[in-house]
C-alpha cells in the first residue's frame, strides 16, 4: 500500500463511523471550512469546534503536516502547510466515550507542468485526415481540466483530459487550402469557476502547418524529337494544378546530366526551360520531374542526336565558255537521298550527276542539289547551291539599247544603254561626225545639241559589237520636218505591204488552178491508156 495510503483510510473509518454512530447526549463537532480548494503547495487554517457538557479531548486528524496555532474552551486552529494530495482532514471528539467526526472537502488544484503540440507533418495534402495530438503534463484536478485546438487564434475543438500521466488529446482535420502557412497550437483551460475561482489557461508554442496540392497529371515535356549535333535547342517542362507552386522544384535531366533550367511560376502552374546542347550521336533518355510536398510526378521522352552535313555540289568546271558542257554532280552521306536540280537520282541514292550544254542565257543561273535523311520517322533535308559563270562576248541588241529615240525638247529623260556579257564589256557611244558622248545614264533635259545618229561600242576580252543608235529632239518647225516624213513612209510600207498582199494571194490562186488543171488531164491521160 501506498505512503499515506494507511492513514486516509483511517480517516474515511472515522468519517463512516461519526456518520453512522450517534453522538452522546447531543454533542456536536464541527469543522470550518467544510469545502476548500488550494494550490498544491499551499496552506489552510482549519477550525475544529465542539458542543460537549463535559471536558473532553478533540483536535484535528490529518496525514498532512499541521500545527495547531489557537485554541479555546471548546475550539482550535489548526494550520496545514505544504498541501500536496487531496487527503480530507477530520475533526474528532471524545465526549461521553463516544467517538464523532467532523469532515473537511478539500480540493487541490495545480496547473500542467508541460503542454505540447506534437511535431506536424512537413507537408500535408490538402483534404487528406490530419491527427494533431495535444501532450499535456500535469495539472489537476482533471475533471475540470480539457485541452483545446487552435487554429491561429480561431478554436477549432475541445476535449476532457484524461486521468493518464502525461495526457494526449488527439483531433482530427482535413487541412485546406487556406491552412498554408497557419498556425496551429494547443490550450489547456482548467476552469474553477465553479470552486468560486477563475478560468486558469495557458497555451503551446504554435506549429506551422504547410498544406500542399499535387496534380494526379504528368508534367507535359515539350522538346524536339530529332535535334542535329551541335546545334542549340529547347526544353520546356510544365505542371499546371500545383499549389503552393512556388514551392515546387523542376528537374531536367538529358542522359545522366542535369541541365540548367530556368523556373517560373504563374498561379497555379510551373515552367521550366532549359537551353542545351549535345555532340554525341544517337538516342539519349530525357527526363522531367516535379516534386511538391512528399509527391513526384515525372515524365520521360528522348531525344536523338543525328549528324547530316550539307551535300557537296561541285560545277566543273566552275567557269566555262559558252556553248561548252558542264558536268554538275552532288554528292551526301549514305543513307540518304539527292536531288540535282529538282531531278531524283536514278536509282535514287547519295549520288547524282548531270550534263549541261551552257549558253550565255545560263549565265548567273543557281543550281542546288537537296539531300533528305530520314531519321527517327523524320525526314531532313539539307541544300547547297552553286552560281554557273558563263565567259560570253558582248551584246547589245534591242533589248539592252533602243535604236530609235525621239524625245520632246525641255523634257527630262534618261538615256539608257548597257551592254551585257561576261566579262562584262565597255561601252562607249560617240555621235557620227562630231565624235560627241552619247549621255548615257543621266536624268537631264533634253536639248537640240544632242540629236544625231550614235555610234556604241561595246568591247571586252572576248570581242566586240557595234549598235548605232539615233536620237531624235522635237522642237519648233522640225516636228513637221520629222514627222511628216515618218508618216508618209509608214502609209508608203503600208501601200506596199497591201500590194504584195494581194499579188501573193492571186499567184497561190493561179498556182492553185494550174495544180488543178493538171490533175484532170492527168486522169483523163490514165483513163485511156487502160485496155478494154
Amino acid at each position: 500500500m501506498a505512503p499515506g495510503a494507511a492513514p486516509a483510510a483511517l480517516l474515511e473509518l472515522l468519517v463512516l463511523l461519526g456518520t453512522l454512530l450517534p453522538g452522546s447526549g447531543g454533542a456536536e463537532i464541527s469543522i470550518h471550512p467544510s469545502k476548500a480548494i488550494i494550490p498544491r503547495g499551499g496552506s489552510l487554517r482549519v477550525n475544529c469546534s465542539i458542543s460537549c457538557d463535559r471536558k473532553t479531548t478533540f483536535g484535528l486528524e490529518t496525514v498532512l503536516n499541521k500545527e495547531e496555532v489557537g485554541r479555546g474552551l471548546n475550539w482550535k486552529v489548526f494550520q496545514l502547510s505544504d498541501v500536496q494530495e487531496e487527503i480530507n482532514p477530520l475533526c474528532y471528539s471524545n465526549c461521553h466515550g463516544e467517538q464523532i467526526v467532523a469532515s473537511m472537502n478539500l480540493t487541490i488544484y495545480w496547473f500542467p507542468e508541460r503542454v505540447e503540440l506534437a511535431p506536424l507533418p512537413l507537408w500535408q495534402p490538402v483534404g487528406e485526415e490530419l491527427n494533431l495530438s495535444c501532450q499535456v503534463s500535469g495539472g489537476g484536478p482533471r475533471h475540470h481540466l480539457s485541452m483545446v485546438l487552435l487554429r491561429g487564434e480561431e478554436e477549432l475543438d475541445r476535449q476532457p483530459v484524461g486521468k493518464e500521466e502525461p495526457a494526449e488529446v488527439t483531433f482530427m482535420v482535413q487541412p485546406r487550402r487556406e491552412d498554408h502557412g497557419t498556425s496551429f497550437s494547443c490550450r489547456w483551460e482548467l476552469d474553477l469557476r465553479s470552486q468560486g475561482l477563475e478560468l486558469f489557461q495557458n497555451t503551446s508554442a504554435p506549429r506551422k502547418l504547410q498544406t500542399y496540392v499535387m496534380p494526379s497529371t504528368d508534367p507535359h515535356l515539350e522538346a524536339p524529337q530529332i535535334v542535329e549535333v551541335g546545334s542549340r535547342w529547347r526544353v520546356n517542362c510544365s505542371l499546371d494544378g500545383l499549389f503552393p507552386a512556388s514551392d515546387a522544384e523542376v528537374y531536367l535531366v538529358l542522359g545522366d546530366q542535369k541541365l540548367e533550367s530556368n523556373i517560373t511560376y504563374n498561379g497555379d502552374s510551373v515552367l521550366a526551360e532549359a537551353w542545351t546542347e549535345e555532340n554525341e550521336e544517337g538516342t539519349h533518355s530525357l527526363r522531367c520531374s516535379v516534386s511538391l510536398g512528399e509527391k513526384i510526378r515525372r515524365t520521360r521522352g528522348s531525344v536523338t542526336m543525328y549528324s547530316f552535313p550539307l551535300p557537296t555540289l561541285t560545277l566543273s568546271p566552275p567557269e566555262v565558255s559558252e556553248w561548252t558542257t558542264v558536268t554538275m554532280e552532288c554528292v551526301t552521306r549514305d543513307g540518304a537521298v539527292v536531288r540535282l536540280n529538282g531531278v531524283s537520282a536514278e536509282p535514287p541514292g547519295p549520288r547524282a550527276q548531270l550534263k549541261l550544254n551552257v549558253s550565255a542565257d545560263d549565265h548567273g543561273s543557281n543550281f542546288s542539289c537537296s539531300a533528305a535523311l530520314k531519321i527517327a520517322g523524320q525526314e531532313v533535308h539539307k541544300i547547297q547551291t552553286r552560281e554557273l559563270h558563263v565567259l560570253y562576248g558582248p551584246r547589245l541588241d534591242q533589248r539592252d539599247c533602243l535604236g530609235n529615240w525621239t524625245w520632246q525638247e525641255g523634257s527630262e529623260q534618261t538615256l539608257k544603254c548597257a551592254a551585257r556579257g561576261n566579262p562584262i564589256p565597255k561601252l562607249n557611244c560617240s555621235r557620227k561626225g562630231d565624235g560627241a558622248s552619247l549621255p548615257i545614264g543621266d536624268l537631264r533635259p533634253v536639248t537640240r545639241e544632242v540629236a544625231g545618229t550614235y555610234l556604241c561600242w561595246a568591247t571586252s576580252a572576248r570581242g566586240g559589237v557595234t549598235r548605232e543608235v539615233v536620237l531624235n529632239v522635237l522642237y519648233g518647225q522640225n516636228i513637221v520636218d520629222i514627222v511628216i516624213p515618218v508618216v508618209a513612209v509608214t502609209l508608203i510600207l503600208g501601200a506596199l505591204g497591201t500590194a504584195g498582199y494581194i499579188y501573193n494571194y492571186q499567184r497561190k490562186i493561179q498556182k492553185y488552178e494550174l495544180q488543178k488543171a493538171q490533175k484532170e488531164a492527168a486522169l483523163k491521160l490514165n483513163a485511156q491508156s487502160t485496155p478494154p
